[in-house]
């Protein structure tokens, strides 16, 4: 009901300010929307950092979950028992970094105290093998040189020192928050379980709980399969590195197969270029037999190791593990790629529970020879 002075206005003034309440209220909802989604974004940027600490806590929690289960059923408490697989994990992961960070500090020091005998050997070994007319003494007296690039590079790196110390620091706080989140999503994980499923109908329960069932076997089984291929790739390493006098072989053995099976896609090459430079350090021909061992075992890795080993363990296709691992590098850096593809293998197995499955009809293009007709085809062709 409309008031008596409105009835005197005439019906354009009344349109003109209908429209211009409208431009308010359309400015007002444009302005609040804006201010929302600039807060918004300001708040995701500022707790990125927090969520992958979340994504790779509860990364761990999937892994050592069935660890903490089966130490439960024996008698311990699950508190007690997550603190011991936790502080095993810790306790492993420090040796492993000691041992290579003394290693690599004494061979630095060793650099450094012999660098004319190490370019001796090094410019007379390029000399012969390409025949080059490099004179070694003018070589170390530019390393030497106070003005020279080489003093300048090392003398720009002494700046840096309390850099590095201050981001070593971040670094160690930020395991700290992993491994206190972990012990937590473990330690709680039952409680935890109840109080999401609560919210949920019986349905909905169901599917959260085998869910997270898919995401604990599938990460297990990504570091078990990916242990058992550092362990071999470790013992042959080790071989190849002790017949040729390589430095510290089985610290560099060590190195290679950790690094080059839990670093997806580019883990190879990073692993291998430690011991080619000790190598080449110690003998410049043995760094050639070095490359050429890690490219040829990489190949039977790849076609007899892998396909036995992460067939029971994990089941993913070789061209869905190499996208995955680049698509999370991509989106979270060497943190993405390394969770990606337990990840992919989570999402497969949770895909594959969903949807109706139909009988394939016959056809050329969807027949697949059998493994073993596929052996008895490939004999009987080498016998004819």
């Amino acid at each position: 009901m409309s008031s008596p002075g409105e009835e005197n206005i005439p019906q354009s003034e009344k349109n003109r300010m209908g429209s211009t309440r409208w431009l308010i209220r359309a400015a007002a909802i444009f302005w609040v929307g804006f201010l929302v989604m600039v807060a918004t974004r300001h708040s995701i940027n500022r707790l990125t950092n927090l969520f992958i600490l979340l994504l790779i806590s509860l990364f761990l929690a999937f892994a050592i979950e069935p660890g903490v289960n089966k130490l439960e059923v024996r008698g311990w408490k699950r508190g007690r028992a997550t603190i011991g697989i936790v502080l095993s994990v810790v306790v492993l992961s420090s040796a492993f970094l000691a041992l290579f960070g003394t290693l690599v500090a004494s061979q630095m020091a060793d650099l450094l105290q012999n660098s004319e005998k190490y370019v001796n050997e090094s410019v007379s070994f390029i000399n012969d093998t390409f025949n080059a007319k490099i004179d070694p003494q003018e070589v170390n007296d530019k390393i030497s040189d106070p003005n020279g690039p080489v003093q300048k590079f090392i003398d720009s790196q002494q700046d840096k020192v309390i850099t590095l110390s201050v981001q070593a620091l971040g670094a160690l706080l930020q395991v700290f928050s992993v491994l206190l989140f972990t012990y937590y999503i473990v330690a709680d994980g039952p409680k935890l379980r109840r109080a999401l499923c609560s919210r949920l109908s019986p349905e909905r329960q169901r599917s959260v709980l085998d869910g997270w069932e898919i995401a604990v076997n599938k990460t297990g089984g990504y570091l078990y399969s990916r242990a058992l291929l550092a362990l071999l790739s470790s013992f042959f390493h080790w071989i190849a590195f002790q017949a040729i006098g390589t430095p510290a072989p089985i610290a560099m053995a060590l190195w290679v197969g950790v690094v080059s099976q839990f670093l997806p896609v580019v883990g190879t090459y990073v692993a291998g270029v430690l011991p080619v430079v000790l190598s080449f350090v110690n003998n410049p021909a043995s760094a050639l037999f070095v490359i050429g061992f890690i490219l040829v075992y990489q190949q039977v890795e790849n076609y007899l190791f892998s396909p036995r080993i992460t067939a029971r363990t994990m089941e993913l296709h070789p061209a869905l593990a190499f996208g995955s691992a680049i698509a999370g590098a991509a989106v979270l850096g060497p943190v993405g790629a390394v969770l990606a593809l337990p990840g992919a293998a989570m999402i497969q197995a949770i895909a594959s529970e969903w949807g109706t499955r139909h009988a394939v009809i016959e056809s050329p293009l969807t027949y697949v020879v059998p493994v073993k007709a596929r052996t008895r085809r490939t004999k009987k062709d080498r016998n004819s």
